[in-house]
């Protein structure tokens, strides 16, 4: 349904949720949702989790270290995902993952001595550095517009072979902002003049998100795609911009709200400007040696939206040959036969095997995960982490690791109460980390797998990591044998989990990414452009970030966990984080 307002025409659908068994048929339906006149969406401007609210709510009322009301036993902050118990299946978000069916209903009851936490007995044994931040510490400087610092056409279209970016951050050095893009400079008429535009997102601030396009495009056809009806979420991040000069497709892994705009790493992937076809051209025309185009279309066909379809027909219109990514997805179902290779881990396991090379020693390359929410995996590794996840993430041509040799390491990115603390943001940075006690405590073998960002390292280690990555690489880091950037966190919901002894594959939420594969690249001799740009021949390739410069954790280190109090130290702005 077209709204009208100052701002132009613009659409709001939301996915659906249903309170019924999954069925192969079900698919989310639209509705359409109210603003006033300034394209305010209705209720309020941080609908997206608990978490977030709260975080919001410390934010506009701080609780300062030298306040003596606050006791040493405060409950831990109700869990909403209680009254959903019930429920077959929903819709999760990035920033909050469905709790195990078997949790108890009675979780939010549990009181919570301050800074409560029982670490696992098997941590790994590391010395630990003093990596305090002063509370007094500012941030340096504001990043700078586009058209004040480097020339952001020029990064797009020439100096980026992955079309990779992270996103500007509010308060770091300008040289730790090289390369990175803000939301304005997607939305820059540099790279198109704008006739429509799409947005997939699970929390949005419209008001905000309108004023992120130039004035000359905010009267301009907008869909908004969303998943708040009934508590369903689609986590799924995608823009589709289509301009009269082409089309181009936007992965990436932020909320549209201006805080995961702010102070906050993201992942962004851009595609190529993509130019319309021949009119009259029909097939395959314009598909990419990835099967970029028709895996998009499907993706987006499986939402049955006759709105959608419109854009389908967009993309079939216009030439992506250039794509050199492949597209892995989520959506809701139980699916088997040939259609459980289709979205998850195990068609992420299928395009590792028909498109990655076995490499010498790949044993001992482990696989890397960064993310910024944790779902219940079972009680114990092998319950599914060290199974079907790890099998699939293992995976390179036709070397499959199997149940019974899980020898991969698997070393996962989570940040520790002192990572958020001593971020720009301070504690309010962990509500876009919704790492639940509720759920912590049923899987503490987990946090023996953890890392932490590398404050010493990385010139963006205060920035509050939202970024999900997945990769397999060398021990020493320096080679890539393939990378993902996707809204996926580390969950069951969100891979899918294999029931029925393997034959059928359970997936909860949407979900969306792209993979980078050396085999998809133009193989380069030594770059101009530095060693973090150089190609090997369809084996692998250096891909280096500092957001991907990791640490051990130690024994005083805590996975941040949102709804429990930590009141024994100040953040970065002198306050303390009081869930409740």
């Amino acid at each position: 349904m077209f709204q009208e307002s100052e701002h132009g025409k613009w659409t709001i659908s939301s996915s659906d949720e249903s309170t019924e068994e999954i069925s192969d048929a079900e698919e989310p339906s639209t509705s359409s949702v109210s603003h006033s006149g300034h394209g305010k969406t209705s209720g309020s401007q941080y609908p997206c989790s608990e978490a977030r609210k709260v975080a919001h709510k410390r934010k506009v009322f701080p609780v300062k270290c030298n306040d003596q009301s606050i006791s040493t036993e405060i409950s831990p902050a109700k869990n909403p995902r209680t009254s959903q118990q019930g429920l077959s299946w929903c819709l999760s978000s990035s920033d909050e993952e469905t709790e195990s069916e078997g949790q108890s209903k009675h979780a939010q009851n549990h009181t919570v001595k301050e800074e409560k936490y029982t670490e696992p007995k098997n941590q790994p044994s590391h010395r630990c550095g003093d990596n305090e931040l002063s509370v007094s510490q500012k941030p340096e400087e504001h990043y700078k517009a586009a058209s004040e610092g480097q020339d952001t056409w020029d990064l797009l279209n020439g100096r980026n072979p992955f079309r990779f970016f992270v996103t500007k951050v509010n308060g770091i050095k300008s040289k730790y902002n090289s390369g990175a893009l803000h939301i304005k400079d997607i939305l820059s008429p540099l790279f198109g003049t704008l006739v429509s535009s799409a947005q997939f997102n699970y929390c949005i601030d419209v008001e905000w998100l309108i004023k992120q396009y130039p004035r000359e495009f905010r009267k301009k056809p907008l869909l908004i795609v969303h998943g708040e009806k009934r508590e369903s979420k689609a986590e799924l991040k995608m823009m589709i911009l289509l301009y009269e000069e082409g089309l181009r497709v936007v992965i990436h892994t932020s909320n549209l709200i201006e805080d995961d705009w702010d102070q906050k790493t993201q992942g962004i992937w851009l595609s190529p400007l993509y130019p319309r076809l021949p009119q009259g051209t029909t097939g395959s025309a314009g598909e990419s040696v990835t099967n970029f185009k028709s895996d998009l279309i499907n993706y987006l066909m499986a939402y049955n939206s006759p709105t959608l379809k419109e854009w389908t027909d967009i993309i079939q219109e216009h030439d992506l040959s250039e794509t050199r990514v492949y597209l892995l997805g989520s959506t809701p179902g139980r699916y088997q036969g040939n259609q459980k290779e289709k979205w998850g881990h195990l068609r992420l396991r299928k395009l590792l095997k028909e498109n990655a090379s076995p490499l010498p020693a790949q044993e001992s390359w482990p696989v890397i995960g960064q993310f910024s929410s944790i779902g219940s995996m079972g009680g114990d590794h092998s319950k599914w982490l060290c199974s079907e996840f790890q099998e699939s993430m293992a995976t390179l041509g036709s070397s499959v690791k199997t149940l019974a040799k899980p020898d991969v390491p698997i070393q996962l990115i989570y940040p520790t109460v002192d990572n958020v603390r001593q971020s720009l943001e301070g504690y309010p940075a962990g509500g876009s980390l919704p790492y639940s006690i509720q759920t912590a405590q049923k899987q503490l073998w987990l946090h023996s797998y953890f890392h932490k960002w590398s404050a010493e390292t990385s010139g963006r280690s205060h920035a509050m990591p939202h970024i999900k990555t997945y990769m397999r690489a060398s021990p020493d880091f320096q080679k890539i044998a393939w990378f993902l950037v996707t809204s996926a966190n580390l969950s069951k919901a969100a891979w899918g989990a294999l029931e029925k002894n393997g034959t059928q594959l359970m997936i909860r939420s949407y979900e969306l990414g792209v993979l980078f594969l050396p085999s998809a690249y133009v193989i380069l001799p030594l770059s101009p452009l530095g060693p973090e740009y150089i190609f090997l021949p369809n084996a692998y390739f250096y891909f280096y970030y500092t957001v991907f410069i990791f640490a051990w954790f130690c024994f005083a280190d805590r996975p941040w966990i949102w709804n429990i109090p930590y009141i024994k130290a100040p953040d970065t702005h002198g306050n303390m984080w009081v869930p409740s």
